[in-house]
């Protein structure tokens, strides 16, 4: 009964879900019709339904391939790497943003960290090139002109590493400290202030306060890094990758891509798609699992 009157009360509320669960079914659970191709000898002409079933087939073909093992590995590294270098980037950005005490100059801060999010990998590819690039980049023309060798940013597999992380901390940093800086406004200021009296520095009251006043919301998108350490995104290695580099810059993603969208291998792509899907929710389960063992926290 109560149950009733709430919801004729406030059922403005419910119906602005409408929209966003349209949207997941429409776009989130509708697609996973398509699944089952992985378990059939997909025909583009017959469709999904007319295609012949061939069981797991498809499966032990994927699980041959040494592309699959080799962009496997890749996947992991970059994103292990891409863990421990972006994911403290805006957790101490946030921290030294709260603590600027200049205004002015704390939000100019803020603009400027957050436009790369919005720039297109596209657009910071050609960026990346127009800097980085052997022959006509601009730090290696700065270079070359005062007697140096150019420096292979791109072209060494070590040295392409490097820019590749460097790319992404610029790319997300600034907009990853606005999760952060929500969570700092959450901290009671009379803690400080205490701490203060008690003749804590600064140090000591952001070792103190600050970071366990994150302490959620740092486990929460470490459960969810966790979760996407099978998975990477299609722009950032493609557009950056190139051929010279290609043992290192070769993911699943643009492995997806070649067997799939060049190669017409529909099947075998869905096979790498489903096996990054139930890699991934491993991951998150048990990252969740682990948090809540060792820190109580949790987002399941």
């Amino acid at each position: 009964m109560k149950g009733n009157v709430y919801f004729r009360r406030y059922w403005q509320l419910y119906a602005l879900l409408v929209l966003p669960l349209i949207y997941f079914i429409v776009f989130k659970y509708g697609p996973m019709w398509g699944v089952q191709i992985a378990f059939k000898d997909f025909n583009f002409f017959q469709g999904i339904t007319g295609s012949e079933w061939i069981g797991f087939d498809a499966f032990r073909e994927v699980f041959r391939m040494d592309d699959f093992y080799r962009t496997l590995r890749n996947t992991i590294v970059l994103n292990l790497l891409d863990l421990l270098v972006s994911f403290p980037a805006p957790l101490i950005l946030a921290i030294l943003l709260y603590e600027m005490k200049v205004v002015w100059f704390k939000k100019l801060s803020q603009t400027i960290l957050y436009i790369p999010h919005f720039i297109s990998w596209v657009i910071i590819g050609g960026i990346v090139y127009q800097v980085f690039g052997t022959q006509s980049g601009m730090i290696n023309n700065v270079l070359t002109s005062l007697g140096f060798q150019a420096f292979p940013f791109l072209t060494d597999k070590n040295d392409w590493v490097i820019t590749y992380l460097l790319t992404g901390v610029w790319q997300s940093a600034g907009w990853g400290t606005i999760l952060y800086l929500a969570a700092l406004t959450g901290i009671n200021r009379e803690l400080f202030e205490a701490a203060e009296v008690d003749g804590a520095g600064r140090m000591k009251r952001i070792w103190h306060i600050t970071i366990p006043g994150m302490k959620t919301t740092i486990a929460t998108l470490l459960i969810i890094n966790l979760g996407n350490m099978i998975t990477i995104g299609f722009d950032r290695p493609y557009v950056i990758g190139n051929v010279a580099v290609r043992d290192y810059s070769d993911v699943l993603s643009t492995f997806v891509y070649r067997i799939g969208m060049e190669s017409g291998q529909y099947t075998l792509a869905t096979v790498v798609g489903l096996f990054q899907a139930v890699v991934g929710l491993i991951f998150v389960l048990g990252a969740n699992y682990a948090s809540k063992k060792l820190t109580d926290e949790s987002i399941l």
